[in-house]
């Protein structure tokens, strides 16, 4: 048993060293949400099962706070709303529960971001599809290659894994990242 944890404990340490590529567009993310906060966009999150959690995640830390006592930011998770994801679910397809709300809450000046493994869920397509189509920037984390999603975003995090459970760990130190940068801006301080 312990080979594998220390197999596990290696393999998320070597995701993480070569995540150092991703500072630069880390960076740039920070800079765009930033720059959308400051024209009074909101950040719209989604995705499935763990990285539902993950875009919940992110939302969490921006209405509430990361490390500091500061303004909230807009951002809502769109799946946490059962009533509204079951009813287009079933009314409509579970290839639609992103789109649909996407469609009717997110415009130009928003942020769009969907949280993935692979980037080939067709909710995940569908959801950064329509957020195009109004207008919205579309920011990906995903891992390895992005999938079908990655010609659909704007901005890109891709965690340099294609196992589940290291894109998932590499996502929250992105979203921390991420948190640190927009917890320093709204509170008036010197960006990280």
């Amino acid at each position: 048993m312990s080979d594998l944890l220390a197999a596990q404990l290696h393999a998320h340490i070597r995701t993480a060293e070569n995540a150092t590529a991703l500072l630069d567009d880390v960076r740039a993310v920070g800079a765009m949400l930033i720059a959308a906060f400051e024209r009074g966009g909101t950040l719209y999150t989604f995705g499935n099962g763990g990285s539902a959690a993950d875009a919940q995640h992110f939302t969490g830390e921006l209405i509430g706070h990361y490390r500091r006592d500061r303004r909230p930011l807009p951002a809502v998770t769109l799946t946490t709303d059962a009533t509204v994801v079951s009813c287009i679910a079933n009314d409509y397809a579970f290839e639609d529960v992103f789109s649909r709300q996407v469609e009717a809450l997110a415009r130009e000046g928003d942020v769009v971001a969907a949280f993935t493994t692979s980037g080939r869920s067709a909710n995940i397509v569908n959801g950064l599809t329509a957020a195009r189509a109004n207008g919205a920037t579309t920011l990906l984390f995903a891992g390895g290659d992005g999938g079908p999603s990655l010609p659909l975003a704007d901005h890109a995090l891709l965690a340099p894994s294609t196992e589940t459970p290291r894109i998932q760990e590499l996502h929250t130190f992105l979203l921390h990242a991420l948190s640190e940068m927009l917890d320093a801006w709204a509170a008036g301080e010197e960006l990280p």
